[in-house]
């Protein structure tokens, strides 16, 4: 796990291409509602990195979870390894709130990425305490 942690943002993003390819070709098993999944927050500090970590958190070490918003929200209904309800304790979260707090938009308008991922979280049915 965290094989990518030392990688810069290009990189983490390079990494996760290779991630979501092969994540997307193969066929998942989705676990069963009310399994608990632990993140581990130590080096989320980019977006890649969130997604990398999100979907270790679901998947194993090399396990696709999101790579947008807009793919979590298809991984949370089902397909990707995960069943709602389910619960997700994420491990040293101040750090990805620290770092995605003050993202910007492809269009450059700020926003906080890291409130909009527990949003998208909740929404999918993943309850998250924050440790």
């Amino acid at each position: 796990m965290n094989t990518w942690a030392g990688l810069d943002t290009r990189r983490r993003g390079a990494w996760h291409d290779l991630v979501r390819e092969r994540g997307c070709r193969r066929s998942h098993r989705d676990r069963p509602a009310g399994h608990a999944y632990e993140l581990d927050g130590r080096y989320v500090t980019d977006e890649p990195a969130l997604y990398l970590a999100l979907g270790e958190a679901v998947n194993g070490p090399g396990g696709y979870f999101g790579g947008c918003l807009t793919a979590l929200d298809d991984c949370l209904r089902g397909t990707f390894g995960y069943t709602a309800p389910a619960t997700l304790l994420w491990r040293d979260a101040a750090t990805a709130r620290e770092h995605l707090s003050h993202a910007l938009t492809p269009d450059g308008q700020p926003y906080n990425l890291f409130t909009t991922i527990l949003e998208t979280l909740a929404e999918g049915g993943m309850d998250v305490t924050l440790a």
